[in-house]
């Protein structure tokens, strides 16, 4: 349950559908596409008005002052507890802007845990060229963590469940640690969705995502969101309208399409997966499953504290190299061979050849992200379809 704008409590499934919507002079029930690049005034005392902040109003759409795109926003918040959200280009460029706007030169930066292979590139390689470094834990070091912080720590950054590993991280116990050092916790929240976890509440000072995936929901739209205290936001807003990495509005229109349904979807996903994930575990050719909903994975407990589903991402380990893994992964027929994820449609890809394709080998096999690793993203198909298509693969 959320408070909405009014202060009265909704649930999530409601807010989806009626969170920070707005009818227009004709009626209509949603907030309509504005796909206008600049917006006018009646007078320069209204036009200062907006541009000083004493009026919220509509001014540019690249500095994200467009009534569509406010208003996705005004949901996204919603749905995720937030103060306020920003929407972006994508989740890169989410991810880019908090770093940017809370680091500079001589900063420091903890990951814990497996990140998606981009933003393992721009920590490792892109913003030490700025003199931004990074410290990485695994995941079974977030222990650690304390020992990690300094003097110039300015964020720690993790996802949970993690890509592709699907490690659970205890969002609470970093959050706390971080804090305890003066630090901001930053929680790439893609892959549960805020239907299945809820990190602000958790501790978390600031969540990202990848709106691409789930919240977007049908593979038809690229973007990301940052939500948080407006305070922290105001300082990401700058480097957004500055680099040109607002959201456009008919991608914003979009997303608030898509996130009506997000609740309906994501508990399909869950319930989907879990089905697929139990019939991995049980099959000769697997050597393991990763899947947060299974008893038997090492975070389950982790996960049944902090989440309210399981997702509908898995990773398993094939008993095979790399090339009879692809053989595998070619012999599917529903699941279409692809990177993202969070689509109505169910997708297989082997992280070696896409999402961490370009991570040095040794870093990957220090993360146990092996050859024979396969990511799926379970869709909306029927799950015995699903589970009858896998068998014949393995077969």
């Amino acid at each position: 349950m959320q408070d909405d704008r009014d202060g009265n409590t909704r649930a999530l499934s409601t807010l989806c559908v009626h969170g920070g919507e707005e009818r227009d002079a004709q009626g209509g029930v949603h907030t309509p596409l504005y796909n206008h690049s600049t917006f006018g005034f009646p007078n320069t005392k209204a036009l200062l008005d907006v541009v000083e902040g004493r009026v919220e109003g509509n001014l540019y759409t690249r500095y994200g002052m467009n009534p569509t795109i406010r208003a996705t926003e005004r949901k996204l918040a919603l749905l995720e507890g937030a103060e306020g959200a920003l929407v972006f280009s994508s989740g890169m460029a989410a991810e880019s802007a908090v770093f940017l706007a809370h680091c500079k030169a001589g900063d420091h930066i903890v990951c814990v845990g497996d990140v998606y292979g981009g933003t393992y590139e721009l920590l490792h390689s892109q913003l030490p060229g700025l003199g931004i470094q990074t410290t990485f834990l695994l995941g079974n070091e977030a222990g650690r963590l304390a020992g990690a912080l300094n003097e110039r720590t300015r964020i720690v950054f993790f996802e949970t469940p993690t890509n592709p590993a699907m490690e659970v991280i205890d969002i609470a116990k970093v959050a706390g640690a971080a804090r305890a050092g003066g630090v901001l916790t930053v929680v790439d929240n893609t892959f549960a969705s805020p239907v299945n976890q809820s990190p602000l509440k958790l501790g978390a000072d600031l969540v990202v995502h990848s709106t691409t995936k789930y919240l977007g929901g049908h593979s038809d739209l690229t973007g990301g969101a940052v939500l948080g205290p407006r305070a922290l936001l105001a300082t990401i807003w700058p480097w957004r309208k500055n680099l040109g990495q607002t959201m456009a509005a008919e991608t914003a229109f979009m997303l608030s399409r898509s996130l009506r349904t997000l609740t309906v979807r994501v508990r399909q996903h869950n319930a989907n997966a879990l089905a697929v994930a139990e019939f991995l575990a049980a099959h000769p050719k697997i050597k393991q499953v990763n899947y947060p909903g299974l008893k038997s994975f090492a975070g389950h407990e982790a996960a049944a504290r902090q989440m309210r589903g399981f997702g509908g991402m898995i990773s398993f380990v094939y008993d095979g190299d790399a090339a009879a893994t692809a053989a595998v992964v070619d012999r599917l027929r529903l699941f279409t061979i692809a990177a993202s994820l969070g689509g109505v449609e169910s997708l297989a890809t082997q992280p070696i050849t896409t999402t961490h394709h370009d991570m040095d080998p040794r870093e990957r096999a220090r993360r146990g992200i092996v050859d024979g690793m396969v990511r799926l993203s379970i869709g909306l198909e029927d799950a015995g379809d699903l589970i009858d298509d896998l068998r014949q693969a393995l077969g």
